[in-house]
């Protein structure tokens, strides 16, 4: 049996391998994870491992004997679900991983802001010593911050931020009660105008592709900071970035931009109201070596015929057409 790796963001693949093998797996591991190369390795392949890169239709439909497509981490946007749906082939995620990271990310970003430490270090490194040339600090105890979306990390960011002092307000899908703390703004609209700081916590879909634009922006206080640790596309760059030319709002801390790695010339990488990182929320040495392991059990699982613990698309365990060997009782 073969698992098609077609890209990874750590050191090496040795967790995977000893897991997989096993089960009598062994990887493929795909050099650019483009879908030329893709389509040309699937054929031979019976799961498909993936962080970033793009699980199309057209991969799915060169890979007969995939019975898994097992993501790498939480968001699904880089997969064809409803392909694989309709194919019978099991997907998978890791939904809890890197709550910590990310929130702890968020808030660094807003601490980052508020504080305005990144200014305060460029001017010490250039020999200036003043603790106000970076203009006015307010603290964050009685600040507000707004999660737009509540899930897991969403969650634990205003957890942390309520730590802190914060009032944490969300809109969320979700019908059911928010955790403790937090409070249900009525609408998008009516969170963005009452927030300090906006924090993101989304998929990206077609619903939530470029949910922040220009006139949400504008909802926004001049003195707000929009911290988005989700994906890019949820945030429409050219309109943030005239916004924090025009002073729409005061700061942005992003950790995610909509092409990544993003081109030099983009402006807001430069911009210095703008504090930008290489989408690193999600790591840290224990949630890498978490994410490996249980992605590739999940990989094990179907492989061995058990249902794995994470199904996102569990419509496909009911159907005839389903490529992965399970006990009849377990469908």
């Amino acid at each position: 049996m073969n698992v098609l790796v077609t890209d990874y963001a750590w050191p090496t693949l040795d967790v995977e391998r000893e897991l997989l093998a096993a089960v009598g797996a062994e990887l493929v591991v795909a050099e650019r994870g483009d879908e030329q190369e893709l389509v040309a390795l699937a054929p031979d392949c019976d799961a498909i491992l993936t962080c970033w890169q793009k699980v199309t239709p057209a991969v799915l439909d060169a890979a007969p004997r995939c019975r898994v497509v097992a993501r790498y981490g939480v968001g699904l946007d880089n997969i064809a679900v409803e392909r694989a749906t309709e194919l019978g082939i099991v997907v998978t995620n890791v939904p809890d991983f890197c709550v910590d990271e990310v929130a702890e990310h968020a808030l660094a970003l807003v601490l980052a802001l508020t504080r305005k430490l990144v200014p305060f270090a460029a001017m010490t490194r250039a020999g200036a010593w003043s603790n106000t040339a970076a203009g006015p600090i307010h603290r964050l105890r009685g600040q507000t911050l707004g999660l737009v979306g509540c899930g897991r990390i969403g969650a634990a960011t205003g957890e942390r931020a309520r730590a802190l002092g914060m009032r944490v307000l969300a809109v969320t899908r979700s019908p059911g009660e928010l955790p403790e703390g937090i409070e249900r703004a009525a609408s998008l609209e009516d969170l963005l105008e009452r927030a300090d700081a906006v924090s993101i916590h989304l998929p990206l879909t077609p619903a939530t592709t470029a949910l922040i634009g220009e006139p949400e922006l504008r909802r926004m206080r001049p003195t707000a900071l929009l911290i988005n640790t989700s994906r890019g596309a949820i945030v429409d760059q050219r309109a943030l970035a005239r916004a924090l030319d025009e002073g729409w709002i005061a700061g942005a801390g992003l950790d995610v931009l909509e092409a990544e790695p993003p081109d030099p010339g983009e402006p807001l990488l430069r911009h210095e109201r703008a504090l930008v990182t290489p989408h690193a929320s999600f790591y840290s040495e224990e949630a890498i070596a978490d994410l490996q392991e249980r992605a590739a059990r999940s990989v094990v699982d179907v492989l061995s015929g058990r249902e794995p613990a994470q199904v996102v698309n569990r419509a496909v365990l009911e159907r005839p057409g389903l490529r992965m060997a399970l006990p009849r009782a377990a469908r």
